[in-house]
């Protein structure tokens, strides 16, 4: 799988963060009444693509219009709104005022392809490089079942209307001559859903999509990117609306330093959040629902049981398999439980999950999900709201208050791939010493569906089963801002910091029942 832009800091890195604060810095400035239509907010957003891409001559693309053409793109989905296009004339602000509907942010699609920034990458196209030798043996045109190979001036070539990319040519010939090309977007995507229109740019099967992000992250022409609910919240706050944000267990270190939860508190208190939660004490409740179903389910009722936190998994286990839909986990996710505690004590509160993860979006956009979690940010989108009010994280003030409400150590672990699995078995040894609790875990889409392949091919008679959309957990997810083993690190020493090894642990055990029973299988029905 695709992944070698992953912790790099790259130009298309740098844009793709300053829109997100240059948004946010003028909907905090100009946007506390989302119905605006001044022309001091129009002009701050149309010329706002000119302070991003300054000056007349391009440095990325070949025209610095296009340059800003594909910014004002990422400036309308940042602000919720569907893509400007070239067709029509049409203002970078153009249907902001819808934009605060509450159902604005869920017409689809929510991960979009920007056509005209895609540069129509070939993909399975074998080819020969100049590295071939020309060698006597001729191994590749011996072996092509179609006869797509012969010798031009001493040198391989493939003749493509008879190509069927099969790949033998590429694996026998001794030199590594001939290439596999892939589009990185459709290489990384575990579900297969991008493909290509009539121009051969990308495009996505939104049937098949399960909003992973990990296309968005791996394309290097940063033609793929997400809607942001970034403008809403904000609106939400300077409207006097008490926002409260829950944040995923993979935050620790994500805006620098190495966990300190105090500076974090602070931080969001700046931007006017009410308050800030940890989601790891609603994976103290998964956890435990889950050993609870892995005990009164597996294998009586179903032969093998996989893990729900990830909705990409989860999504795709239920998507391709639904003859085995019932083995997938019916539990509420961390996110979802955690928005349920807070409500149980905020009725009126607007909740923002603040996460890695551009699935969660989707998770949320569930009819049984909105009524709980009310926006869902990315890491790096909140880090562009934060940069939006010059906040420097690491020189705020620690409210020298003590951690959240303390999850376990085994909570904590939920960022980090093998984490979830972990924490189940460890409160069934809890309980249940003498159960012996077989574990598999897979990391990738493609590495999931063949873990369920074999599952449900007996493999694993009896196992619980922890999938994870992005390689390394949600430490990886496509929101997230530091490279994958820091931000593994900093969870592991984090989860240490815990007076609690185990879910058990937890002093909110008693209200999972309460919480978990109220709408119960809603998700497992979306």
């Amino acid at each position: 799988m695709a992944g070698s832009m992953r912790g790099v800091y790259t130009n298309l890195t740098d844009i793709r963060r300053r829109v997100f604060a240059d948004v946010a810095r003028i909907i905090y400035e100009l946007g506390s009444d989302p119905s605006n239509t001044d022309k001091d907010f129009d002009q701050a957003f149309e010329e706002l693509p000119y302070k991003i891409i300054p000056g007349d001559v391009a440095t990325y693309r070949e025209s610095v219009f296009l340059e800003r053409a594909i910014v004002e793109e990422r400036i309308r989905l940042t602000m919720g709104l569907p893509l400007k296009g070239v067709d029509k004339p049409r203002s970078v602000s153009e249907g902001m005022s819808d934009a605060a509907g509450p159902e604005a942010y869920y017409q689809p699609p929510l991960i979009n392809v920007i056509k005209f920034a895609c540069n129509a990458c070939e993909d399975n196209v074998y080819r020969v490089s100049s590295a071939c030798q020309g060698c006597l043996a001729h191994p590749c045109r011996e072996i092509c079942p179609k006869g797509a190979i012969t010798f031009k001036n001493k040198k391989a070539f493939i003749d493509h209307e008879k190509c069927i990319s099969c790949g033998m040519c590429a694996n026998v010939c001794p030199y590594h001559a001939i290439h596999h090309h892939v589009r990185p977007c459709a290489e990384a995507c575990g579900m297969k859903a991008i493909g290509s229109d009539e121009h051969g740019r990308a495009e996505i099967n939104q049937e098949r999509c399960v909003s992973c992000g990990q296309c968005l992250v791996n394309c290097p022409f940063g033609a793929i990117a997400d809607k942001s609910q970034l403008v809403q919240v904000i609106w939400s706050i300077l409207g006097g609306e008490e926002v409260i944000a829950a944040v995923a267990p993979a935050f620790v270190g994500q805006f620098g330093g190495k966990g300190n939860v105090g500076k974090l508190r602070e931080a969001f208190r700046e931007l006017g959040f009410a308050g800030v939660e940890e989601v790891a004490i609603g994976a103290d409740l998964c956890a435990i629902e889950e050993a609870e179903m892995f005990l009164d389910e597996v294998p009586n009722k179903i032969p093998f049981m996989g893990t729900s936190c990830c909705p990409a998994w989860s999504s795709m286990a239920k998507m391709e398999f639904p003859e085995h839909a019932d083995c997938i986990s019916m539990a509420l996710t961390p996110m979802v439980l955690t928005a349920r505690m807070i409500r149980h004590e905020h009725p009126n509160a607007k909740i923002v999950f603040v996460g890695p993860c551009a699935a969660k979006k989707l998770e949320a956009i569930r009819q049984s999900v909105r009524s709980e979690v009310d926006f869902v940010l990315t890491f790096e989108e909140m880090a562009g709201m934060m940069a939006a009010k010059d906040i420097d994280y690491l020189k705020l003030e620690d409210d020298n208050k003590s951690d959240f409400a303390v999850a376990s150590s085994d909570a904590r672990m939920f960022a980090v791939a093998g984490g979830v699995a972990n924490a189940v078995v460890n409160v069934i040894h809890r309980e249940h010493p003498e159960v012996e609790v077989k574990v598999f875990n897979a990391e990738g889409l493609n590495e999931c569906r063949q873990m369920i392949k074999d599952a449900i091919k007996g493999k694993y008679p009896g196992y619980l089963l922890e999938g994870m959309a992005c390689p390394g957990g949600c430490v990886a997810g496509a929101g997230t801002l530091q490279p994958i083993k820091k931000s593994t690190m900093a969870v592991k020493r984090y989860a240490k910091r815990s007076p609690h090894a185990i879910a058990t642990d937890n002093e909110f055990r008693s209200l999972i029942h309460k919480l978990e029973r109220e709408e119960d299988g809603k998700i497992a029905e979306d």
